[in-house]
């Protein structure tokens, strides 16, 4: 009995190793236990490292006055966007803990330093940018293969990337942008999930706090709706998000994925919107269909993502008018906040390799890649604003072992008439794997 628990808590992750689906795609908040079912502790992550040249203007103007800056030289970037660390381990008798530690951009630090020739004073200096954030923290109670309570800090799945973050699990350098910006990513909250998978199916229902609508913006929609400047996330308002995955046809995944929350009226104090303002709801609903299909040496990969927030026009009138006088902290990055986001993509890639005899026997692969995104931040039909963008990327990804990719890729982001486009060549080097 106790090993039918075991197997069935680690089921959605051990059947990326069974045969029925064997190329389909786990979530990615099974993939902090997805070790050997019996071991007590998993050890493991994932990192990125990147290199970008930008032939573009890096100015923050420069989709204000365009023709400004359409002359600006190149610049190029060293990043290291992501630095995980897994830890997950099995109490026994159904009970699992699973954790995920992350550095984002090498971290943040700061140090006290005594300046001697500086009337003699000490200094306290930021030495580098960067986050550090605890993305999953959760206690598990599994009751079968189809019923897993889940409790804690967890991943919320709404959208391909969310669900599906690791950088194997995409062939671009960076996180597809458009998911990563209209959406929280990765978006993960405190609250309640229950899981489980029936027959084909897998399937998550999760009960959060509601999003801060006054983190909104023009440029990122509900992105910043997560942050919080206080040393607890604030509650007053409550939100459900759902996913459903399908895996009926061997290699294909299939996925859909909705959130519904409200988002005013979710600060400190509570009683800080009056009048007026007190009957704003700032209901935010979000609909998402992804798939991933791994067979025949291909993959391929896309999602369509829908958003509308409600008393869009109120609550930009009412925010960003008042920022220094109602909140402690800063409210958005742009002046308006769009009713309505939009974010699509899809990519395939072929793995070369495959054909050649020696190289698929060392199980090594090159996929050479395309991509397409197009997505809207702020969509409105009577202006053509500089938040409505296509992505256009080609390039390779090689994997010397399953665990390793090196990418390289040139990507070409393209904007409605009046605005510059943005070219740009990455390079990247990522892992993803378990140590223990």
């Amino acid at each position: 009995m106790k090993q039918q628990i075991r197997v069935g808590f680690f089921a959605a992750a051990l059947l990326c190793a069974s045969a029925g689906v064997a190329n389909a795609q786990t979530s990615a908040a099974d993939s902090v236990m997805s070790h050997a079912s019996g071991k007590k502790l998993s050890v493991g992550g994932y990192g990125e490292v990147a290199f970008s040249r930008n032939f573009y203007s890096d100015n923050g103007n420069r989709y204000t006055v365009p023709s400004k800056y359409k002359n600006d030289p190149s610049h190029g970037r060293f990043d290291i966007p992501h630095a995980v660390i897994y830890l997950g381990y099995d109490f026994g008798k159904g009970w699992t803990l699973g954790t995920e530690i992350e550095f984002e951009h090498g971290g943040t630090g700061s140090s006290v330093e005594y300046e001697a020739d500086e009337s003699i004073e000490f200094e306290q200096e930021a030495e580098r940018g960067g986050e550090v954030e605890l993305e999953q923290f959760w206690l598990q109670k599994s009751f079968s293969r189809g019923l897993n309570l889940r409790m804690g800090h967890i991943v919320v799945p709404v959208g391909l990337i969310n669900a599906h973050h690791e950088p194997l699990n995409f062939f671009t350098v960076y996180r597809p942008e458009g998911e990563n910006t209209i959406l929280p990513c990765t978006w993960h909250q405190t609250g309640v999930s229950l899981w489980g998978r029936l027959g084909k199916f897998r399937y998550e229902a999760q009960l959060l706090a509601g999003l801060d609508a006054f983190h909104f913006s023009r440029a990122n929609w509900i992105k910043g709706g997560t942050k919080s400047p206080f040393e607890f996330d604030v509650a007053n308002k409550y939100a459900a998000a759902l996913r459903v995955d399908n895996y009926s046809v061997s290699g294909l995944r299939l996925g859909v994925s909705g959130y519904y929350g409200q988002s005013m009226h979710n600060s400190v104090p509570h009683d800080m919107e009056f009048g007026d303002a007190k009957k704003i709801k700032g209901n935010v609903y979000i609909g998402s269909f992804d798939f991933t299909f791994k067979k025949y040496n291909w993959i391929a990969r896309g999602n369509v993502d829908y958003g509308y927030v409600s008393d869009a026009d109120k609550i930009t009138s009412y925010v960003y008018p008042n920022t220094s006088s109602v909140k402690p902290y800063e409210s958005g990055n742009g002046k308006y906040f769009g009713s309505h986001a939009i974010a699509t993509m899809v990519e395939a890639g072929y793995d070369v390799f495959s054909q050649i005899e020696s190289l698929r026997a060392d199980n090594k692969k090159l996929y050479v890649f395309g991509h397409y995104e197009y997505y809207d931040s702020y969509v409105n039909a009577q202006t053509k604003q500089w938040t409505n963008r296509q992505v256009f990327t080609a390039g390779v990804n090689y994997h010397p072992v399953p665990q390793i990719g090196i990418k390289a890729e040139y990507s070409l982001r393209k904007f409605k008439s009046g605005f510059e486009n943005e070219p740009s060549i990455n390079i990247g080097v990522v892992y993803e794997g378990f140590f223990l």
